[in-house]
């Protein structure tokens, strides 16, 4: 099997995994203990909190843990309306994740103001735009550090510095981009920043919550004193140790990986290009992900496409995950001016750090034969 779906969720690696697993077996004492197997864990969990402050520029109190980012962009939403006594205005963008979009609806019905923000042609959202749209209402502003489905990376430090000017607080996810491009708090100039483990080849279920000091959310979950007071229950520890000991891994990793995952992305435009003159890569002009590809293959479903493919052993996709299997067109490819035929003509190819060239030539080889064989269906009528 080809794995070329990174972008929907990446391997566990060996470094993250071996450093879980004493913590589902023999060290697996609760980290609110006082005993010495509690402690271990306690122990564990706060180095786990110094690898991710270490990793993106932040203190560890500043860290919160979560069961990822879903969750930590819904509790930064909800969390900052919460703190008022009347409804609020939030600015966002149409591309970004359906955790955000659909939180945010749910905030829009409940009385508050929500501007969603267009993207040009290549998925980015523009600086002026973000700033026009402020009101004397606005109390939030969340825009993602880098797109999902098209990789396209958001001008985020100088929004962040233009809102930090004004006093607006500023929330991005980075759940696509930690482990894959440097991430700095501090240069980002943001307030809030969501991630999640299995995105740079840590464990499902856990990511955490970059919560700047100077700011304050309320608490998401009701319970104990864990995490700072910020979040009660039981934590996931052996998920925990997997995300430090992952983030730490990429980070270290990080400049040989980006630059030979792009290698292999423009191996694979160059390939295709030469066989499907007519292929469009969407966000092809923009600054993106290294490892993130989206093209539209003129004529062909890409559902039919992924299924295809997956015969053959490769694994890609035709949105986001989480939207998967639902026949309706990314949402993401339609605000870029795509129509809808065209957008569902599309595939994602997002390769990691256990891909090869040898997977390249694969990928390719595979994609152009199918394309021909469809399209020489169609034209014959079989």
């Amino acid at each position: 099997m080809i794995y070329a779906d990174n972008a929907s969720t990446t391997k566990i690696s060996d470094t993250a995994f071996t450093a879980m697993l004493p913590f589902m077996q023999e060290q697996y004492g609760n980290a609110s203990s006082q005993y010495s197997l509690g402690l271990k864990a306690r122990r564990a969990v706060e180095q786990s909190r110094r690898q991710v402050a270490n990793a993106i520029g932040a203190t560890m109190s500043e860290i919160v843990f979560t069961s990822g980012g879903s969750e930590g962009n819904s509790w930064v939403l909800q969390g900052i309306v919460a703190l008022y006594n009347e409804p609020i205005h939030i600015i966002t963008t149409v591309i970004e994740h359906h955790s955000v979009l659909n939180c945010c609806r749910v905030l829009e019905s409940q009385g508050n103001a929500i501007t969603y923000l267009p993207v040009d042609g290549n998925g980015c959202v523009l600086l002026e735009d973000v700033m026009s749209a402020l009101r004397p209402s606005t109390k939030l502003v969340s825009i993602m550090l880098a797109n999902n489905e098209i990789g396209t990376i958001q001008p985020i430090a100088k929004i962040g510095t233009k809102l930090r000017e004004r006093g607006v607080i500023f929330h991005t996810d980075a759940v696509q981009a930690i482990g894959h491009i440097p991430v700095d708090v501090n240069e980002l100039q943001v307030d809030f920043l969501t991630a999640s483990a299995h995105k740079f080849h840590g464990a499902k279920g856990v990511g955490f919550v970059y919560m700047r000091k100077q700011v304050y959310l309320p608490k998401s979950i009701f319970g104990g004193e864990q995490e700072h007071d910020k979040r009660g229950g039981t934590e996931n520890v052996a998920g925990i140790v997997a995300l430090g000991s992952a983030i730490e891994e990429s980070v270290v990793l990080l400049d040989a990986e980006r630059e030979r995952i792009s290698s292999m992305i423009q191996a694979t435009i160059n390939g295709i290009q030469s066989e499907i003159p007519d292929v469009c890569i969407t966000g092809e002009h923009a600054k993106r992900l290294p490892g993130i590809l989206n093209i539209t293959l003129p004529g062909v479903s890409g559902e039919s496409m992924m299924h295809l493919l997956d015969l053959k052993g490769i694994c890609v996709s035709t949105s986001s995950a989480c939207n998967a299997g639902k026949n309706k067109s990314s949402h993401v490819l339609l605000a870029t001016g795509l129509t809808d035929e065209q957008a569902k003509s599309s595939i994602r190819i997002s390769y990691g750090r256990y891909n090869t060239e040898e997977d390249v030539r694969t990928v390719i080889s595979a994609i152009c034969a199918i394309y021909k064989k469809v399209m020489t269906a169609k034209a014959t009528g079989d």
